[in-house]
């Protein structure tokens, strides 16, 4: 698969969900590129603007097999990984699937459930497989996690630890539709049977030839140097208490590869590098008190280092 090809089979998936989706082509574009990094996403909104959809969107269009999993207080780690029961037919032990054994996993309101639960869903997201009751299982590939959380909401919710946070590749908010875009919303679900199906117009092996392809993108050492001076001043910018780690760097190589394979290119530029930065450093960054008394937000802290840095001078 050349450059341009994987470009063709992207714009494809895109236009299937934009059927559906409407008006939020940055959310969807964001949705792909953890697709085809093979990142987890948090996409983080209040109740009501499609998350659901769009994930369940992404999944028939790709032919992957999908999965939603409820998060409440009452969700136990076992519903997550699976459980081993003893078949007293057969007297033997049996392995009961849980809900990561699927190729897109959405975890919904994820902070709805508590650590217990929500750590469950660590070793797959960083390996891509689960260990019960001494047993290791691998999960289907590709396989991606794409959690929901709101914002608004915070009665009754578990904050996701920052080891958590930091497994996700990115995270992303879809927001309001323009009033234009929410009259064509309500056109499309005037009748009593909604949208029509959606079907798959590639498979997964397609996805995983995909994201191989995205190993292939060239990003040069004066990218790479620019991604290192952006987390260096993450970590001492005065607004910051605690900034991006490596595992962080690598997200935003990862990603900016990405944008630049949605974009049809073999090589990243510095414009893919600032296009990623907010969905993919804004949730890694913890800022001080005296920050937020100023209104000061990660996205504001990470523009103010975008201006302090030299871009380089990549052809």
């Amino acid at each position: 698969m050349n450059t341009t090809d994987a470009k063709e089979a992207l714009d494809k998936i895109r236009a299937n969900i934009e059927s559906v989706i409407i008006g939020k082509p940055e959310a969807i574009e964001l949705a792909l590129i953890c697709l085809v990094c093979n990142g987890h996403a948090l996409i983080e909104d209040v109740p009501g603007l499609g998350k659901t959809t769009l994930v369940s969107t992404l999944a028939k269009s790709v032919g992957c097999s999908f999965a939603r999993l409820q998060f409440t207080p009452d969700v136990m780690p076992s519903d997550v990984t699976g459980f081993t029961m003893f078949d007293i037919k057969t007297n033997e032990k049996q392995f009961i699937h849980g809900a990561v054994m699927t190729q897109i996993l959405l975890a919904d309101e994820i902070n709805r459930t508590g650590p217990k639960t929500q750590s469950a869903l660590l070793q797959a997201m960083q390996e891509g497989q689960v260990t019960v009751d001494g047993n290791t299982y691998e999960l289907p590939r590709p396989f991606i996690v794409m959690a929901t959380q709101n914002p608004a909401e915070l009665t009754g919710t578990y904050p996701l630890p920052e080891a958590q946070l930091d497994r996700f590749l990115m995270r992303i908010s879809i927001g309001y539709p323009e009033k234009i875009d929410e009259k064509q919303i309500l056109e499309l679900n005037k009748a009593k049977t909604g949208i029509a199906p959606i079907n798959a117009v590639t498979s997964a092996s397609a996805i995983i030839e995909l994201q191989k392809h995205v190993d292939s993108i060239i990003c040069n050492e004066l990218i790479t140097d620019y991604i290192i001076d952006i987390s260096h001043k993450t970590r001492k910018h005065e607004d910051v208490l605690l900034g991006v780690s490596p595992r962080g760097s690598i997200a935003l190589m990862r990603a900016a590869m990405g944008e630049a394979l949605i974009k049809g290119r073999n090589y990243v530029l510095p414009d893919d590098v600032q296009r990623m930065m907010e969905p993919v450093l804004a949730h890694r960054l913890i800022l001080r008190s005296s920050a937020y008394a100023q209104a000061k937000t990660a996205k504001t802290v990470l523009q103010d280092i975008m201006r302090q840095i030299p871009v380089p001078a990549v052809t």
